[in-house]
């Protein structure tokens, strides 16, 4: 007897991934270059395959069922190995061992990230890198779905089955306008800055990072008045350009060439914010490690 898993073919796979990530089978049979009723029959015989629904197409709507949405998970990590061996076997054929995937919040590439890089390259020229900036709860997604082998994100909070190092620690700035009446002289306490609307990172993006500049607008005794969200600096940047609020951002990030804001280093707190490294613990890329171990301490 034919096992289960023999029975599914890739192409199936592929099929009910991007139908799983549309929800919707025109968009996904125009995707994928088929017509919706021969995505809709390759649906129903995997579905037959594996003698469970996958989708709820009740009321013209379609929807993962709880079984659909493990097997999302798990299809989302088979095609994302199959990628992967493609990969390294053309980067093979083409002289070089491996590839990388790297994410990123935007202050590591303004900190430790390019010498590291570099020094990796020079030891490792033939691994190839992928970089990608994500937020933290983007890097850890994208951790689980082994699409990314490495990540530099500001929170050590990860889920089990991963491991972190922080790699840097710096301190906090303050980006004002340039009109701002608050210089670096006359600057004392963040209490100072308690009437001002504030320009923060997305708490669900950052969760770790966000309760300390809650924590560092806390010891002063005054919440921040929060008027604008954005993980982006040059966004920050412009919005705090604009009078729209002030802002409190890692000091790696506070070098711009826009003369119209201005940058507060907090060099006489207790807080600072500490970049670290994650990844799964069980990586079968071979060329972690390598990395692994050039990783600076923080």
């Amino acid at each position: 007897m034919i096992s289960i898993a023999n029975q599914i073919e890739l192409r199936h796979l592929h099929y009910f991934k991007v139908l799983a990530a549309e929800l919707h089978y025109r968009k996904a049979s125009e995707l994928l270059f088929i017509s919706q009723s021969a995505l809709s029959q390759q649906i129903k015989q995997l579905e037959q395959i594996l003698k469970v629904s996958l989708l709820d197409r009740s009321n013209k709507k379609v929807t993962l069922t709880d079984a659909g949405i493990i097997f999302y998970r798990d299809v989302q990590q088979v095609l994302n190995k199959v990628e992967s061996a493609v990969i390294h076997l053309k980067l093979y054929k083409e002289g070089n061992t491996g590839q990388i995937g790297i994410g990123f919040v935007a202050s590591a590439m303004e900190s430790i990230l390019p010498d590291l890089l570099k020094k990796f390259n020079s030891d490792c020229p033939n691994i190839k890198f992928q970089l990608d900036e994500l937020s933290n709860s983007e890097q850890l997604v994208a951790l689980q779905n082994e699409s990314l082998d490495l990540g530099f994100m500001r929170s050590n909070t990860v889920p089990e089955g991963f491991a972190s190092k922080k790699v840097f620690t710096e301190t906090f700035s303050v980006v004002l306008p340039a009109y701002h009446p608050m210089v670096s002289a006359k600057f004392k306490h963040m209490g100072q800055f308690k009437d001002e609307s504030f320009i923060l990172f997305p708490n669900e993006q950052s969760q770790f990072y966000y309760q300390q500049i809650i924590n560092l607008c806390a010891d002063q005794g005054f919440v921040p008045k929060v008027a604008h969200r954005s993980i982006h600096a040059p966004t920050i940047f412009r919005l705090v350009e604009n009078g729209m609020g002030l802002s409190i951002i890692p000091t790696s990030l506070a070098s711009t060439d826009n003369p119209n804001i201005k940058f507060i280093e907090l060099k006489e707190i207790p807080q600072q914010t500490a970049l670290y490294a994650v990844w799964k613990t069980d990586s079968s890329n071979p060329a972690l490690p390598y990395l692994l171990e050039m990783l600076p301490k923080g």
